[in-house]
């Protein structure tokens, strides 16, 4: 898309802000051009203008999404004082919001497999390569050797138990024995 305006900018934003709404309320199979116009205060011919497609718009208002993500697991460690107080508090924020949300985890998955399916991964990658960041950098705050391997270990394993989870959860402290031992916690 050629140099937008700041004015074009703004309502390029409306629209994924607007497709972030309905992702949320409506999954992946609800977000469609006449549902992101109907929830923003433009047309469905702008949502058409703005982006070349559904799947560049779903792209984009999933990386809103993965930002916020980001940043409330950043927010729950940055609560706590010590080291590895933080490191358990992003931990518990991550499992808890898929536990609290079931449709963000619906989400979250119908996403990745369309994505991969049509083979655009970057945001993706940018959930995987942000939420292990964050994970490794905590784990090198309490002393883990190789807290990035540590990291991508303990990322999916608990991609593996939010979905779990939505049949038979188990509590936290179950996890946490768990999670000690992949990241070698001592």
């Amino acid at each position: 898309m050629p140099d937008l305006t700041p004015n074009q900018l703004a309502k390029r934003q409306q629209i994924v802000d607007a497709a972030r709404l309905v992702l949320a309320r409506d999954g992946l199979a609800g977000c469609t051009a006449r549902a992101v116009a109907d929830a923003s205060p433009l047309t469905k011919s702008a949502i058409h203008y703005y982006f070349a497609d559904m799947d560049d718009l779903i792209d984009q208002a999933m990386a809103g999404h993965i930002d916020a993500f980001v940043a409330n697991l950043r927010a729950a460690a940055a609560r706590q004082d010590a080291a590895a107080d933080r490191f358990w508090a992003a931990v518990r924020d991550y499992v808890e919001t898929f536990r609290q949300q079931p449709g963000v985890l619906r989400l979250w998955f119908a996403y990745w497999i369309s994505a991969t399916t049509k083979n655009r991964l970057t945001a993706i990658e940018t959930m995987h390569d942000s939420v292990a960041g964050i994970f490794a950098e905590l784990l090198t705050d309490i002393g883990v050797d190789d807290p990035a391997r540590r990291a991508d270990e303990l990322f999916s394993f608990l991609l593996g138990e939010v979905v779990r989870s939505a049949v038979t959860p188990r509590s936290f402290d179950e996890l946490r024995a768990r999670i000690t031992d992949i990241c070698a916690i001592s």
